[in-house]
């Protein structure tokens, strides 16, 4: 019974772990979003405080050039959180299945030793 035990506690820590990874990845992504927006924001303020909207224009703020960059490497990142985060998902789900299984394959198991020892202890009476 302790071997049952022990990978139980195995497949919930398991679980566990999965969905604490999920969270982070949320989490990390939604810090990435929030980042890219105050970026968007001071870049158009830049476009706005010097008149020039155009990238390409010579006379385009430097800083708004490298907050873009940081920006665009921002949703670059978060796009690829993302896909970590499917990934992520599909094996917290499976983990969980798993320890779902398990559990309901125990509570079978307890109810069939407990039917078990019923009978023999009507049997002795």
């Amino acid at each position: 019974m302790k071997a049952r035990e022990s990978a139980m506690r195995l497949k919930r820590f398991t679980a566990d772990e999965m969905a604490r990874k999920v969270a982070d990845l949320e989490h990390m992504i939604r810090e990435f979003d929030g980042m890219a927006s105050d970026l968007d924001r001071q870049i158009k303020a830049e476009e706005e405080r010097t008149g020039v909207r155009d990238p390409a224009h010579f006379a385009y703020s430097t800083f708004a050039k490298s907050a873009s960059q940081r920006r665009d490497n921002l949703k670059t990142s978060a796009d690829g959180l993302r896909a970590k985060l499917e990934a992520a998902l599909r094996e917290r789900d499976e983990a969980l299945e798993q320890v779902a299984r398990a559990d309901t394959t125990t509570s079978h198991e307890q109810l069939r030793s407990r039917r078990r020892s019923e009978r023999t202890a009507a049997v002795l009476r």
